[in-house]
């Protein structure tokens, strides 16, 4: 029973090449790309526990490889992700709250959100190589 030609003018379902990208959209995408960065980090975390584990020389090596200067970028990144992911995940517990849906509470929580990260994640790098 359907025509084609009824089926093309039929209202298409939004989607990002409709949608001018705004700051909350971009950090919404940026949630959900952490939150799955998070798998790859906790699978970093795991190898870093198995290696300590099966030894001094395994975990040695795991540990030399971390310490290295890409190791340090991606273990600067996953620590990054994770506060962001955390951060994201209270401004939407904030939502389910009922709160913050005025157009500069969103603006004002997304902006918390990432300055917050950003923040914490150089926070926390400088108190670790001071306290190390």
């Amino acid at each position: 029973m359907s025509d084609v030609g009824t089926r093309n003018s039929r209202p298409l379902s939004p989607h990002l090449q409709i949608y001018k990208p705004i700051f909350t959209m971009v950090m919404s995408i940026v949630h959900r790309i952490t939150g799955c960065a998070l798998y790859f980090g906790t699978i970093l975390m795991v190898w870093w526990l198995v290696a300590a584990a099966a030894g001094p020389d395994y975990f040695n090596f795991v540990n030399d490889l971390y310490g290295s200067i890409l190791g340090r970028l991606v273990l600067f990144g996953f620590t990054w992700a994770l506060l962001h992911h955390m951060l994201g995940g209270l401004r939407h517990f904030i939502w389910d709250m009922g709160h913050g849906f005025g157009p500069q509470a969103r603006e004002w929580l997304a902006r918390a959100s990432l300055i917050g990260s950003v923040s914490l994640t150089i926070l926390l790098w400088v108190v670790g190589y001071a306290v190390r």
